[in-house]
């Protein structure tokens, strides 16, 4: 079983094997009676994984690596800085890609209508919003320091020590507002529209 699991790659297959199985098992007839609903319903599984991968990986970050960083023996440091944190920050970005781009697919019809505050779509409209700023955060703001704090492009130490407390700022802005970004989106079509 671990020469099969062993390989990250290999588990990730089974996974979505195992999603296809299911999709198939129970919804399987729904694929060509309702092709509309059902690419919805793919959209928001796709949505909500690549949401928790995001998010998963910003607490990761947040309550993990942050506040170990200072209690870790200097030698040992390189560990994560070279390691860790650049593999960590390659799916933590493109886990905010692949949640934007498919919410963005699963707005569609209403996306107008959620961007801009409309009766029944405020709330959706807000956790659309603070994710769009969430994302600009990590593109724009925190990988761009990022890589200049771990060294991934040259910087002195003086930049490098600033670039790491703006990139930790900016984690701890979509720390705060990954809150009510995840209440927006649980709450809309559940709570009574707003």
């Amino acid at each position: 079983m671990a020469a099969i699991l062993g390989k990250l790659s290999n588990a990730l297959l089974i996974g979505l094997l195992a999603m296809v199985g299911v999709i198939i098992a129970f919804h399987g007839g729904a694929i060509g009676e309702d092709a509309g609903g059902w690419t919805l319903g793919f959209l928001r599984a796709v949505h909500v994984w690549a949401g928790i991968l995001w998010i998963g990986l910003l607490y990761y970050f947040n309550f993990v690596q942050i506040p170990t960083m200072p209690s870790v023996p200097a030698e040992l440091k390189p560990g994560v800085s070279k390691y860790i944190a650049p593999r960590a920050l390659l799916f933590f970005r493109h886990g905010s890609l692949l949640t934007l781009f498919a919410g963005i697919g699963l707005g569609g019809a209403y996306l107008v209508e959620a961007l801009t505050f409309q009766e029944g779509f405020r709330v959706i409209g807000l956790g659309m919003w603070l994710g769009l700023i969430m994302a600009f955060n990590v593109w724009f703001l925190i990988w761009p320091n990022q890589k200049i704090a771990l060294g991934i492009v040259d910087g002195t130490a003086e930049q490098k020590a600033k670039a790491a407390t703006t990139a930790m700022i900016f984690s701890r802005t979509n720390f705060v507002l990954s809150f009510p970004m995840l209440y927006c989106m649980i709450a809309h079509g559940h709570i009574a529209p707003v």
